[in-house]
C-alpha cells in the first residue's frame, strides 16, 4: 500500500506532482499530495499550487467523500482558472502553520499521557489544542501536570510510526484512547504513533495525523484553562509558547 506523501514525508515543504482530476465543485485532485486533509481533529493544510502560466492559493485540503481511499481534494481559496488534468504542478505548503499543527498534535498525545483518562474529543490549532476527558473532577495539582509535560518535552523522546492489522487492533482495545472517534479501519492495517522506545516508551496509540520527529521539537508549552463540559466531561487546553 502506497502512503500519501504527507504521511511518508511529513517534513516536505514543496512537492512536484500532476493534476489528476477537477471535482464538480472546483476542487483539485493531484496524483499525490503533501497537503494533510482535515481529519482526526487536525485542520487541513493550506498553501499554494503553481504551474506553468498559473498559480492558486489553497485554503484547505479535505478527504474525498468518494473514490479511492486516501484521495485528497485541494480546495482553492477563491474561484479562479484551474489547471486541467495532466498539468504538472508544484505544491508549496504553508509550512509554519503545518509545523505548529505537528507540534500541537504531538503535545496533545503527551497530555493524554499525563492525564491517563479516556479521551472524548479533541481539536488541534496552530496556537493551541485541547482534549476532552471523561473526568468527573478536575485535576488537583495543575503544576504537577505542567512539570510532567515539560519533563517529557525535555526528554526529547523519538516519535515514530508502526503499523498493525485491523485484527491486531481488535485484539488490543487498550491501544485506543479516544471514545468519540474510532481508529480508521477497513484497509487491512492501522497506523500507530509511538512516543519513546523500549524502556523510555510513554505512549502508543492509533493516529493518522502528522507529528514532529521528537518531543523536544514541541518547544515551550503550557496548560491552559480546564472547562466543565458535562457531568463527567472536562476540556483541557494546551498552548504553544
Amino acid at each position: 500500500m502506497t502512503e500519501p506523501h504527507y504521511r511518508a514525508a511529513p517534513y516536505a515543504r514543496d512537492f512536484d506532482t500532476v493534476v489528476r482530476a477537477i471535482t464538480p465543485e472546483g476542487g483539485i485532485i493531484c496524483a499525490d499530495t503533501i497537503f494533510y486533509p482535515t481529519g482526526g481533529g487536525q485542520p487541513g493544510d493550506a498553501g499554494r499550487l503553481v504551474w506553468d502560466g498559473g498559480a492558486i492559493e489553497i485554503a484547505t485540503a479535505i478527504k474525498a467523500p468518494e473514490g479511492a481511499p486516501g484521495t485528497v481534494i485541494l480546495v482553492p481559496a477563491e474561484p479562479t482558472p484551474l489547471p486541467p488534468p495532466g498539468t504538472p504542478v508544484t505544491q508549496h505548503l504553508d509550512w509554519e502553520r503545518r509545523h505548529r499543527h505537528m507540534r500541537v498534535h504531538t503535545a496533545l498525545h503527551l497530555l493524554s499521557v499525563v492525564i491517563p483518562l479516556p479521551v472524548t474529543g479533541g481539536q488541534i490549532g496552530a496556537e493551541k489544542g485541547r482534549l476532552d476527558f471523561d473526568m468527573e473532577t478536575p485535576p488537583e495539582d495543575i503544576a504537577a501536570l505542567q512539570a510532567q509535560l515539560e519533563e517529557l518535552v525535555a526528554a526529547d523522546l523519538p516519535v515514530t510510526e508502526d503499523w498493525i492489522s485491523d485484527a491486531e487492533l481488535d485484539a488490543n482495545p487498550g491501544l485506543v484512547k479516544t471514545m468519540s472517534v474510532a481508529p480508521p479501519k477497513g484497509q487491512g492495517r492501522v497506523r500507530l504513533i509511538r512516543i519513546g522506545q523500549g524502556a523510555t516508551q510513554v505512549d502508543l496509540q492509533p493516529c493518522g495525523g502528522t507529528h514532529v520527529a521528537s518531543t523536544g521539537e514541541i518547544g515551550a508549552l503550557r496548560l491552559g484553562k480546564i472547562e466543565k463540559k458535562g457531568r463527567q466531561n472536562r476540556r483541557v487546553y494546551l498552548h504553544l509558547d
